[in-house]
């Protein structure tokens, strides 16, 4: 009967239009204020007690994770970083022994030059002093038959233009006079 009762003081307020709003009603104040500070007072300790406890561990979890994961990434750099200087170095000794394989294979290939160049000198120096005695050779021969031919011409030329003979004797003295008198 007392819901009845309440719905029908309700109704009949609505129904009046003469009442104001609820919450803006001064009279209902103090009951207002009452469960504000029953609802406040739960909910504070509902989120001292429950949320931000879990929040805090929730914190420093991720805190730890954090740490954790900053360590790891500065162990793997300090590990990419000697890896590079290995790197770096190994690059550079190979480096260091290209260039020596480098040098001495030029070396090898000038010595072997040089030896090929001495071989193919030494040949052609042969061969130039064997051609130079065959034309000393040859110049001789020929040097030789000019003083005879010489002193044929010059007996065919005074049979020719005197008509007499000259002993052989005399034509070549005649002729060696001529070649020392021309040189």
């Amino acid at each position: 009967m007392l819901v009845t009762t309440a719905y029908a003081a309700a109704a009949e307020a609505e129904n009046a239009g003469s009442g104001s709003f609820p919450p803006f009603d001064g009279s209902t104040f103090p009951s207002q204020i009452l469960w504000l500070v029953i609802t406040f007072g739960l909910f504070y300790l509902f989120m001292q007690r429950v949320v931000l406890p879990r929040i805090g561990s929730i914190l420093e979890t991720r805190r730890d994770r954090i740490a954790q994961d900053l360590n790891e990434a500065n162990r793997l750099k300090e590990e990419a970083d000697q890896a590079f200087a290995t790197y770096e170095q190994e690059l550079a000794d190979a480096r260091g022994r290209a260039h020596e394989i480098a040098q001495a294979a030029r070396d090898a290939a000038k010595a072997d030059a040089a030896a090929e160049r001495a071989k193919v000198e030494a040949d052609v120096t042969g061969k130039i002093e064997a051609a130079e005695a065959e034309i000393a050779s040859v110049k001789q021969k020929a040097l030789a038959g000019v003083d005879a031919i010489a002193a044929d011409t010059t007996a065919a030329i005074v049979k020719q233009l005197i008509g007499g003979t000259v002993t052989k004797a005399k034509l070549t003295a005649a002729v060696k006079a001529a070649a020392e008198g021309s040189k």
